[in-house]
C-alpha cells in the first residue's frame, strides 16, 4: 500500500476537488487523529469502511468512492439503489490509494482500526476525518454531518432515532411486564465454530434499546470463538439473536450445534424465543440505516405495533 506514497505526492499536487473552491467557508472537525479543515460542505465524499457509506446515504450523500461490501458484493442490497453511479475502491482493509486520488473528493472518511497507518497519505488527498469507535453509529452521524455542512439533517437523524428508541422502550416494557430487561446473547456461527459476541454494534443498539447482557458476556473485548460444542452453556440467555452467512458450510456448523444436546439447556431455546437476524443489519452496516433496520427487526421480533414517522426513507 505505501508503493503508492509516491504516485500520491504527484497526483495531489494538481487534483484539487472543484468543491474547495467554491466557497471560503471553512470549518475544522476535531476527530480520533487529529482535525481536518474543511472548505464549504464537501459534496465529493469517499467512504472507506461500512458504516460511513451508510452515514452517508442517510445524509443524503451519494459518495464518489466506496469500498466494497463484506458481503453481497458490490454493495449491500439495501443501499445499492442509491448509489448507482459510485466507484469502488477494493476493500475496506486496503483500499486503492491512487483510485481515490483521481476521484478528486473533498472529504475522506476513514476507521482508525483500518486506517491509521494510510490516515497520512489519505491527508495528501484530501481533509480526512476518522471516528473514535467504529461502533458508535451516532457518533459517526454527527462527525460526518458536522464535516459535510449537514448539521440540521444530522440533528433531524438523531431525534427521529432517539424518539424510536423511547417508543421501544415503552411498547416492551409494557409487553414484557416483570421481564423486561430482558437478557439477551448474540451469537454467530461461521463454517468452523461459533461465536458470541459481548461488543460490537448490534450490542450497542441493544444496550441503548434496554436489553442486558448475561453477566458472563459483560466482558472486555468483541467476544469470543467457541471451536468445542461442550461451550454451549457459555451462550445461556434468555434470548438470543443470531446471524449468520448464507453459506452451506455455515448451515452445517449451525445445525450440529444446535442438534446437540446441550443446545436444549439453553432457556432462550427451551421459551422459543432464539431469533435468526440479518447478519448485514446486525453486523456489517453499522450506521443510523442499519440501526433503524435492527430495530425495525426487534419491533417484528416481539410482535410490537410500531409509528412510521421516519426523516430518511431508507431508515
Amino acid at each position: 500500500m505505501l508503493r503508492n506514497a509516491g504516485f500520491l505526492l504527484i497526483a495531489t499536487s494538481f487534483v484539487l476537488s472543484p468543491a474547495a473552491t467554491a466557497t471560503n467557508s471553512v470549518t475544522v472537525v476535531e476527530h480520533a487523529l487529529g482535525s481536518a479543515t474543511i472548505q464549504g460542505s464537501p459534496d465529493r465524499v469517499v467512504s472507506l469502511y461500512q458504516g460511513a457509506t451508510d452515514t452517508a446515504v442517510a445524509l443524503g450523500i451519494e459518495p464518489v468512492g466506496v469500498v466494497e461490501s463484506w458481503t453481497e458484493k458490490p454493495m449491500y442490497h439495501y443501499l445499492r439503489s442509491e448509489l448507482q453511479d459510485v466507484t469502488y475502491l477494493g476493500l475496506e482493509t486496503q483500499p486503492d490509494l491512487e483510485r481515490i486520488a483521481w476521484l478528486s473528493p473533498d472529504l475522506i472518511v476513514g476507521a482508525r482500526n483500518r486506517h491509521r497507518t494510510i490516515y497520512p497519505l489519505l491527508t495528501r488527498i484530501a481533509p480526512t476525518v476518522i471516528p473514535g469507535n467504529v461502533y458508535d453509529f451516532k457518533a459517526l452521524l454527527a462527525l460526518m454531518a458536522e464535516a459535510t455542512g449537514r448539521m440540521a439533517s444530522g440533528e433531524a437523524l438523531l431525534a427521529q432515532w432517539q424518539a424510536r428508541v423511547e417508543d421501544f422502550r415503552t411498547r416492551i416494557r409494557r409487553k414484557l411486564g416483570e421481564h423486561w430487561p430482558q437478557e439477551v446473547a448474540i451469537l454467530s456461527f461461521r463454517a468452523d465454530h461459533a461465536r458470541i459476541y459481548y461488543d460490537g454494534f448490534a450490542r450497542s443498539v441493544l444496550d441503548e434499546l434496554g436489553f442486558v447482557a448475561p453477566v458472563d458476556h459483560r466482558k472486555e473485548g468483541w467476544g469470543i470463538k467457541l471451536t468445542s460444542q461442550e461451550s454451549i452453556p457459555a451462550m445461556d440467555a434468555e434470548a438470543v439473536f443470531i446471524f449468520m452467512e448464507d453459506d452451506p458450510a455455515v448451515q452445517r456448523t449451525y445445525d450440529a450445534w444446535s442438534s446437540h444436546p446441550l443446545w436444549n439447556s439453553l432457556r432462550a431455546v427451551r421459551q422459543n424465543d432464539v431469533y435468526q437476524v440479518d447478519p448485514v443489519t446486525w453486523n456489517m452496516g453499522a450506521g443510523i440505516i442499519a440501526a433503524n433496520r435492527m430495530l425495525d427487526e426487534l419491533y417484528r421480533h416481539y410482535d410490537l405495533e410500531q409509528p412510521d414517522q421516519r426523516e430518511c426513507a431508507l431508515c
